[in-house]
């Protein structure tokens, strides 16, 4: 897959606030937009631990299907991109906390986060799937009650197994997760489909997987704090335009391989 070598400033913050901490409100401001555009700036956050999505190149640079449609959206309305990466499990409350202004790091959209957040998007959709070395025998969600289950911490995936009641054990990120699959650690893991499975062939890594057959698709959107109509309406217009245009499938196609709408 070409890796697309766009100049993009990144800065590495760690995560100071839990994802648990969703009830911390964000403080009044004024809307956002006027005062990004004055700056010239919009500070975008991810992980840098999810590749293809978002990750850390071999000239430390933060690449990958996220960083791309976050910088061409801030394009269009006339911003330059920084991209901050942080500890998913505190990436809200930094958002909260106005250590940046957007995360564009495949967040799934919930009702729980939507209380807090509002999402421009959804800018792909894809779904939950169970992955597994071959010969492992398992091959429903009632092979998982019994066997250890790796996620990555602060996803919807690990409080999904929690209510599951299966032994978990939570990681930082995707190449850490597929390791420990790899090396035997963890029996099976929960992860976004398409992710893992680009990750998987990537590292040349033999697998078998399922999917969720109790979840629907789910879309992941880009996090802004709340009250900012007129930046939520300017990204989602960029976004649409992106999509009717053929940027979209462009950028798809070089990180993704398909369109992923």
């Amino acid at each position: 897959m070409t890796k697309r070598r766009t100049f993009i400033k990144s800065a590495v913050m760690a995560g100071s606030f839990a994802l648990a901490g969703l009830s911390i409100t964000a403080p009044l401001a004024a809307e956002e937009l006027e005062t990004l555009k004055e700056k010239g700036v919009m500070r975008i956050a991810m992980s840098g631990a999810y590749p293809p999505f978002n990750f850390v190149s071999d000239t430390n640079e933060v690449v990958g299907f996220d960083p791309a449609i976050g910088t061409e959206i801030n394009n269009r309305i006339g911003l330059e991109t920084e991209i901050v990466t942080t500890a998913w499990d505190g990436i809200i409350g930094g958002l909260l906390a106005n250590k940046y202004d957007a995360i564009v790091g495949s967040m799934t959209i919930t009702d729980e986060r939507a209380e807090v957040v509002d999402f421009v998007g959804p800018y792909y959709t894809t779904g939950r799937a169970i992955f597994t070395k071959p010969g492992s025998g398992i091959s429903s969600l009632a092979d998982l009650e019994d066997v250890r289950v790796g996620v990555t911490l602060g996803e919807t995936h690990e409080e999904w197994a929690k209510d599951k009641g299966y032994k978990v054990r939570t990681y930082k990120g995707l190449p850490e997760l597929l390791l420990e699959l790899e090396n035997g650690r963890v029996d099976a893991i929960v992860n976004d489909s398409i992710a893992a499975i680009l990750a998987l062939k990537e590292n040349g890594y033999e697998y078998e997987m399922f999917n969720d057959p109790e979840t629907e698709p789910f879309g992941a959107g880009i996090a802004i704090r709340k009250n900012n109509p007129e930046l939520k309406a300017a990204m989602q217009e960029a976004l649409d335009a992106m999509m009717e245009d053929g940027t979209y499938t462009t950028i798809a196609e070089e990180w993704i391989g398909e369109d992923i709408r």
